[in-house]
């Protein structure tokens, strides 16, 4: 039986990952010979070649192909393992997910007022992390907005954020007070690679039965954004996510006719009653709403 390093693992799914020892040093912080050594330590410890080094740059063998997905599996089970672990040896620890533009400092600071004696802990969580951050317990709470997955999960609406238009700031429809679906429905749509997440997002079908046209693929908020600077697509985005200043070159105008943004609190299903989870929600309820800058303003 092979006792495998994870450390070792941790270094091949990344060079994996990038395809470029380089690149990969860079993300785990080594230098590049060390993480070489690293990669031929696994290979010699798995008797199999993992990547093959040609004038083309680095790619994975048949054997690491193989390797690969059960590897990253071994890691998230790792993790998972590891904050289970922490959670029943330390009651009085919390991790809070939280999303692009959505604040929740103010109840962060009103549960370590009434629990200074906890660990709270908060962390960001990018596009396609919900629920896996949870299920895997890499946090515990999450303040976030569906549509996501929600099976396995206790899910309620703590507030609803507006949805605005997003345009490059020359658009024939920048500096209206509003407009509706209809004014944008030859307008190309950013697409997303989740199903729910683009027909929320794109709201398609349209109210009339026509599909939304086809904008640009992205997978990455910036992605999305620099298409839209560029010209190439609108987009329906939830009044909190860009804020005043994060891009003079896009704008925003309230659109009418779409449903609004539910805001939500997500635990794991059956732990929604923890005393530190129970205790945050109430503070969440309390102040995380848009009278208290749940959402900051869109420009």
């Amino acid at each position: 039986m092979t006792d495998l390093d994870l450390r070792l693992v941790r270094c091949f799914t990344v060079v994996a990952e990038e395809l470029h020892f380089g690149r990969a040093a860079a993300v785990l912080h080594l230098a590049q010979p060390s993480l070489s050594r690293h990669v031929r330590r696994l290979e010699g410890e798995l008797g199999v070649r993992l990547f093959d080094r040609t004038a083309q740059g680095t790619q994975l063998t048949e054997a690491g192909q193989a390797f690969l997905p059960r590897a990253q599996e071994l890691l998230r089970s790792a993790e998972e393992a590891t904050a289970v672990a922490r959670a029943v040896g330390r009651p009085s620890r919390i991790v809070i997910g939280f999303m692009t533009g959505l604040i929740i400092t103010p109840a962060v600071r009103a549960l370590r007022a009434r629990h200074p004696e906890a660990d709270v802990h908060s962390r960001f969580l990018g596009w396609g992390e919900l629920p896996s951050a949870l299920l895997e317990h890499r946090v515990d709470v999450v303040v976030g907005r569906l549509p996501f997955a929600t099976e396995g999960l206790s899910v309620s609406v703590l507030c609803e954020e507006p949805r605005m238009l997003l345009m490059p700031v020359g658009h024939r429809l920048a500096g209206k007070e509003c407009v509706s679906i209809d004014d944008i429905a030859d307008e190309p749509v950013p697409r997303f690679p989740d199903e729910e997440f683009n027909a929320f997002w794109r709201v398609d079908p349209r109210p009339d039965g026509r599909p939304a046209p086809d904008g640009p693929f992205v997978r990455e908020l910036e992605d999305k954004l620099e298409a839209i600077a560029a010209g190439e697509a609108v987009a329906m985005v939830p009044a909190g996510a860009v804020r005043k200043g994060l891009r003079l070159d896009l704008t925003t105008v309230p659109i009418e006719g779409v449903a609004p943004v539910p805001v939500v609190l997500a635990a794991r299903a059956g732990e929604e009653t923890r005393p530190l989870l129970a205790d945050f929600r109430a503070c969440a309820e309390e102040h995380l709403h848009p009278d208290n800058r749940l959402a900051t303003d869109a420009g």
